[in-house]
């Protein structure tokens, strides 16, 4: 396994750190790595939804409203212009 060695952790961060492996019961090696894989799966996760959401709105057809039809948006801002 890889070592990392992280200098200059701020006081209140690694006191934080150690209260939350001790509350898990975890030393603070293990506390890093948990933390560190959390942020890292979070991240991923918020990356993957950014590509769905822009793949949707790239394949998605426009919606075309039938006849005369007035999209709800649009009635909305006229409104508020209208205030």
């Amino acid at each position: 396994m890889a070592i990392l060695h992280i200098r200059n952790v701020p006081d209140t961060l690694h006191e934080r750190i150690q209260e939350l492996a001790q509350e898990e019961k975890r030393s603070l090696t293990a506390e890093v790595i948990a933390l560190l894989a959390e942020g890292i799966k979070a991240r991923e996760s918020r990356c993957g939804r950014v590509a769905i959401v822009a793949r949707i709105h790239r394949e998605a057809p426009e919606i075309k409203l039938p006849g005369n039809w007035i999209d709800s948006a649009t009635l909305v801002r006229e409104d508020r212009a209208l205030s």
